[in-house]
């Protein structure tokens, strides 16, 4: 695996310096300052290269900007409606760019409205760390009292409603808007910010959009850009729902195995892919890991590797993000899998035989706490992580598994 880091930009708390200590061989980052559906010009493409290239006082750091994260594909595209076609456009235009730039690794998401929702950025657990978390009854307290959405009560089951109900009147004012925050939570540096009203005006913009309608319309976009990504010899790979089960009324389909083998048959071409998000994809109990990368392996492009805890055995329910080689993934045998299909792609020549992978999110530990940096994205968590994730790595090859 090719261990990479996500980098917010300048922005970041997390420094140039810190992921060269952390010891990692790429970056994986986004220009999350332009607008979506804007085209990424050459220019601002450079910049970003430019900033991680160097360490704080100014030596070269020699790293450099290796997946995308992510070109944003707008509601318009998603719904098919305004100016979307100018933005497909404008999507396709950017592959160019950023392949001109040598960057081969496009990681993007159709996930309507939010691109993830948490409840809880800082909850913390009994060693004093710190994660995030998604409390299923929170949420419905969200959705039903706060958003108040239409319809909402009925999207819940009965003992769910009456437990929001209870907690939702138990908040003080600040609770309330600390919750509300919490679930509209974007990226640092985003071009973006969601207010509730925002939220309401965009799921009205969905009404029309059933679950079949949104398949249509992800059909439609990948067979206007995967040709142009194959022509340019990119490699394009979607990230899953998060969490993976229906939210807000609104229809998922990238949060199955079953999701994912219908979209890659969609458009059949080696650059239409799939970014193995083992965090998000877990917090389903259906989802066997491993054996979505043993049986979809040959398209992962990209891969993040985390670990959730479910609160239980339902679909839709609760979880916590846990630390890497804890919660319910067994990581072991995931990052078996991914090294018996780099073998396979070594035999076969494939220039891609080493898959870009980065410790995905991590709980917030020592100096962390309090550091203020993007909810997810600790320095030391994240240190953490990569280091148990290298470890099973050194300890499968030294066993020969690949």
């Amino acid at each position: 695996m090719r261990h990479t880091w996500r980098w917010f930009g300048p922005n970041d708390r997390v420094s140039v310096d810190d992921m060269l200590q952390a010891g990692v061989r790429g970056v994986v980052t986004a220009l999350h300052h332009l607008p979506t559906g804007e085209v990424w010009s050459p220019e601002e493409i450079a910049r970003r290269q430019q900033q991680l290239a160097v360490m704080h006082d100014g030596s070269p750091s020699g790293l450099g900007w290796e997946v995308v994260e992510s070109l944003p594909v707008s509601e318009a595209i998603k719904t098919q409606s305004g100016p979307w076609r100018e933005h497909v456009a404008n999507w396709i235009t950017s592959l160019g760019h950023l392949k001109a730039a040598g960057i081969e690794v496009i990681c993007y998401n159709f996930m309507p409205v939010l691109d993830w929702t948490r409840t809880d950025l800082a909850w913390r657990r009994p060693n004093g760390a710190t994660c995030m978390r998604f409390d299923f009854t929170d949420f419905a307290a969200f959705d039903i009292h706060i958003l108040q959405r239409k319809g909402a009560a009925e999207d819940f089951p009965e003992e769910i409603r009456e437990e929001a109900a209870r907690r939702f009147a138990e908040m003080d004012d600040a609770r309330r808007e600390a919750l509300a925050g919490n679930v509209v939570f974007g990226l640092p540096g985003a071009a973006e910010r969601f207010s509730l009203e925002d939220v309401r005006a965009l799921l009205e913009s969905y009404a029309p959009v059933t679950e079949a309608v949104l398949r249509r319309n992800f059909h439609d976009f990948l067979e206007m850009v995967v040709p142009a990504a194959e022509e340019l010899g990119l490699r394009l790979c979607c990230h899953p729902d998060d969490p993976p089960f229906g939210l807000l009324g609104l229809p998922r389909i990238m949060s199955t195995e079953t999701d994912y083998a219908e979209r890659v048959a969609a458009v059949d071409l080696p650059a239409n892919g799939i970014t193995l998000c083992s965090g998000s994809l877990g917090a389903r109990p259906d989802n066997d890991l491993p054996g979505m990368m043993e049986r979809l392996g040959d398209r992962v492009h990209f891969l993040h590797l985390r670990n959730v805890r479910r609160d239980g055995d339902a679909i839709r329910g609760s979880f916590f993000e846990d630390e890497h080689l804890g919660g319910q993934t067994d990581m072991v045998a995931l990052v078996a899998a991914v090294l018996r299909e780099e073998a396979r792609r070594r035999e076969a020549g494939r220039a891609d035989a080493e898959i870009p992978m980065r410790p995905d999110h991590g709980q917030d530990i020592l100096d962390d706490i309090g550091r203020g940096g993007q909810p997810g994205y600790p320095a030391i968590g994240r240190l953490k992580g990569l280091a148990e994730l290298r470890g099973v790595e050194a300890a499968l090859l030294h066993r020969g598994v690949a």
